[in-house]
């Protein structure tokens, strides 16, 4: 049975597809919240995407990471 969260289903309790499926919505609807949420909504969107997040990166610890998405990498190209 899932497990309630307090706003919402526990991370840990969500498929591969539904985490990311939630993690595209909440990016996509960052900068909407952001500018136009109320400040109960833009905290409550900040902390579901911490979780989202946090749960990610608890599945895919060695994700690769581009590696102009590093500081090293975002120093050579300001060299260019």
């Amino acid at each position: 049975m899932t497990e309630r969260h307090p706003h919402g289903v526990d991370p840990a309790e969500l498929e591969d597809a539904v985490l990311m499926h939630e993690l595209a919505h909440l990016h996509a609807t960052r900068h909407d919240t952001f500018l136009h949420g109320s400040d109960d909504a833009l905290d409550r969107h900040t902390e579901r995407t911490a979780e989202l997040e946090q749960e990610y990166l608890r599945r895919h610890p060695h994700r690769q990471v581009t590696r102009g998405r590093t500081r090293e990498g975002a120093r050579a190209r300001e060299i260019h």
